[in-house]
């Protein structure tokens, strides 16, 4: 019975501002100005009820950690601004080393900043990776732009020249873009650096780094991270929809 009434009011509620819709602009200015601070009111209910339900029920589902890897994956990893909610969702005239959550820095000489960067829901059902990350770039007078991912600890332990280190990324451009990735390890005094360009033209941009071919020193590895090298990125926007890696070995000869 209960939920008969309640659907009983709540129509009878959606009548009555259906109808002051309707007529809001013969109604008199008190009127008006009564109707519109409790139109406000309930609209602040509104807006908070849609955002937490559109949060749990769109698609995907926070927290989640999976998408495809090869096969002999012997780790795997999606970085926690793809993966769940951050304490503070973005950042405007972002200055260089500024920081969106614990992995993800941004990096430039501009300056005068003129870039945000916000976390962004993902809700298109194509996407594995609950959140993106937008990046907005209006004036550009720098001469470097990018963003750097550090791994955890546990993408060195095991890491060996035997391994291939793969990374996949979903990214919309509002105009065509050159990015570049530069994946780093840190290996007693010195760091091994590899670079490679990734397939924008293409449905499935992925990038896979051969270790085989570094002068890594396999017992001291001491910390791994990716750039990603924005290259003229002026007046442009960047969303990354999803980031990924996996490490796997090299098929044997």
């Amino acid at each position: 019975m209960g939920r008969v009434l309640d659907q009983l009011f709540h129509l009878r509620a959606l009548r009555r501002w259906r109808r002051a819709a309707r007529s809001a602009a013969t109604t008199s200015l008190s009127t008006l100005r009564i109707q519109r601070n409790q139109a406000r009111g309930l609209r602040a209910h509104l807006d908070r009820l849609i955002h937490q339900a559109d949060g749990r029920l769109a698609l995907p589902v926070i927290g989640s950690s999976y998408f495809p890897k090869p096969h002999g994956t012997d780790w795997s990893w999606r970085p926690e601004v793809w993966r769940g909610p951050l304490p503070v969702l973005g950042i405007s005239s972002a200055p260089s080393r500024s920081t969106l959550g614990e992995e993800v820095t941004l990096f430039h000489d501009c300056d005068f900043s003129e870039l945000t960067l916000r976390q962004l829901r993902n809700t298109r059902e194509a996407d594995l990776a609950p959140f993106g990350l937008r990046m907005d770039v209006f004036k550009f007078d720098g001469s470097f732009l990018s963003l750097v991912v550090d791994l955890p600890p546990e993408a060195a332990n095991g890491m060996t020249r035997a391994h291939l280190l793969r990374v996949d990324t979903i990214i919309e451009t509002e105009k065509p873009l050159e990015i570049f990735a530069r994946l780093n390890i840190k290996h007693g005094p010195n760091t091994e650096q590899i670079v490679r360009e990734l397939p924008l033209n293409e449905q499935d941009v992925m990038v896979e780094f051969d270790l085989a071919y570094s002068r890594l020193n396999e017992k001291r590895i001491e910390k791994v991270w990716l750039d990603l090298i924005f290259e003229a990125p002026d007046m442009n926007q960047v969303i990354i929809r999803d980031l990924t890696f996996c490490r796997h070995r090299r098929a044997a000869l």
